[in-house]
This record gives structure tokens, C-alpha cells and sequence, in this order.
């Protein structure tokens, strides 16, 4: 049978498209206003390329860089590194998170030592990490699961120290045993801070990988960074940085605000406009 919309629902879907798209716009100006500033003051002043670029000669380089592949590698390279990076920082400090936030032994334990690592997580281990892993992969996706784990955890320790006790008590006076609580109120309770935890983690792993790339890796936009840095190669510094920007905004404005979004309203703490 056909679907049939009331009257109200075409309007109110039509509001939604077009709040999203002034969203969209009012997000995107800023960016655009700064290309316009920087395409009208560089050539203006007559700033030397090798102290900053034009934009004509940023998209020389993008196009060159596209043809010959490198980009593509370095952007690939990159994206596999910071995602394996983070996955295993978040599968890792989701349960520890957890365990401290329900029990009172594991936290008076690890608080100490997490309050003395947090301050070290991301580029500090980058020199050790050579050590340990050497120059390549192992060393880069450490760094990534430092700079992730201790934010995830502690985001996951906030959220479930947040949930009532009446309600966890609640839940096991009408039969749900140790399994139940944890699946059905103390993990969903705790996943809007652990989505907020993963936002912020995946931020840090990004600066991380970047650093760590200069140093541990033959591939990798910060790897481009660094060699163009020795060539003065100004354009393609430039566009390395616009690229690791654009990637981050594009990750977060399609996927993690999304995620973060929905996980908050289906767990009521919100409501849907």
C-alpha cells in the first residue's frame, strides 16, 4: 500500500533540509571567507612563495601530487594508521573504563597511574616507540593508541559514574543479574561519554599520527610535511595541512557527529526537534 504523509510531515522534513543546509553554509563560510582572504593577500603584498604560497600554485601541487598517486598513498597510508590506531585504543579502554567506574577497588588503583600517563599519552612516547617498534607501522599505531586510550577511558569512567545507583540497584531487584546491569543499563547509560570520548580521542590521533609520521615512517602526509619542509616546497606543506584538516572535519561533521548525536537522543537525553 502506498505511504500516505500527513500534512505536517512534508513541511517539517522540507524545515529539516533546509536548517541542515543553512548548517551547512553557516559551517563552510568561515573556510571560504579565509580562501578569499588568503587568494586577495599574498599575491597583494608580494609574499615570497617560500614563506608562503599562493593559492594558484597549492592546486598545482594537489593536481601533481593526484596524477602521479602520492597523495592517494599518503592519505591511505594515513587513514589505515589512525583508524587501527584508534580501534584498538577504544576496545581496550572501553572495559577499563567500565571496571573502574563500577568498581571502587580498580579505581582508588589505577587513578594514580592513569593521572601519571595521562600527561605522557600521544607524541611523548614517539621516541620510545622508535625503540620498541622501530621506524614504521608499530611504532606509529602505539603513539595512536596512547593519545586515544587514556581520553576514551576516562570519558568512559565519567559516563558511567554518572548513572544512578538507584537504577543499577533498580535493575538487579527485579532479577537482571551482573551481565544484564552491565549490557542493559551501565554500558547504554555510559555510551554518549564513550561516542564524546571517541570524538575527542580520534583528535588526539590525529596530531599524534602527524608527528609521528615525520619521524617513524616513509609515507604518511606527515611524512610529506617533512620532506617537503627539506625541498621548500611551501605549496606542498600548505596543502598537506589542508588536506589533514579537510579529512578531520569530514571524519567528524559525517560520521562522529552523527554517531554522537543519535547515541544521545536514543538514550533520552535529548529529544528530537
Amino acid at each position: 500500500m502506498p505511504v500516505v504523509h500527513s500534512q505536517g510531515q512534508r513541511p517539517q522534513w522540507l524545515m529539516r533540509c533546509l536548517a541542515s543546509l543553512a548548517g551547512a553554509m553557516m559551517f563552510v563560510a568561515p573556510l571560504a571567507a579565509l580562501l578569499l582572504l588568503w587568494a586577495i593577500v599574498v599575491p597583494l603584498f608580494g609574499i615570497n612563495p617560500r614563506i608562503f604560497p599562493s593559492v594558484s600554485s597549492v592546486a598545482g601541487a594537489a593536481v601533481d601530487s593526484i596524477r602521479d598517486g602520492s597523495l592517494i598513498q599518503h592519505i591511505g597510508a594515513s587513514l589505515l594508521r589512525v583508524g587501527l590506531g584508534t580501534l584498538l585504543g577504544v576496545v581496550t579502554a572501553v572495559p577499563l573504563g567500565i571496571a573502574m567506574g563500577v568498581s571502587p577497588a580498580v579505581f582508588r588503583f589505577l587513578t594514580p597511574l592513569f593521572r601519571f600517563f595521562s600527561v605522557l599519552a600521544g607524541i611523548a612516547w614517539i621516541p620510545i616507540a622508535t625503540l620498541w617498534f622501530g621506524y614504521g607501522f608499530g611504532a606509529i599505531i602505539f603513539v595512536i593508541f596512547n593519545a586515544v586510550f587514556f581520553v576514551v577511558a576516562y570519558n568512559t569512567l565519567l559516563g558511567v559514574s554518572t548513572i544512578p545507583r538507584a537504577l543499577r540497584n533498580a535493575a538487579a531487584s527485579l532479577g537482571a543479574g551482573r551481565w544484564a546491569v552491565l549490557t542493559e543499563v551501565i554500558l547504554p547509560g555510559a555510551l554518549p561519554n564513550i561516542v564524546t570520548g571517541i570524538r575527542t580521542g580520534l583528535g588526539f590521533a590525529w596530531r599524534g599520527l602527524i608527528a609521528a609520521e615525520m619521524i617513524a615512517t616513509n609515507v604518511g602526509l606527515g611524512y610529506m610535511l617533512f620532506v617537503a619542509r627539506d625541498f621548500y616546497r611551501t605549496e606542498v606543506i600548505v596543502l598537506g595541512m589542508i588536506v589533514i584538516g579537510a579529512l578531520w572535519l569530514l571524519i567528524d561533521r559525517l560520521l562522529l557527529v552523527p554517531l554522537e548525536r543519535s547515541t544521545i537522543e536514543r538514550w533520552g537525553m535529548v529529544r528530537r526537534a
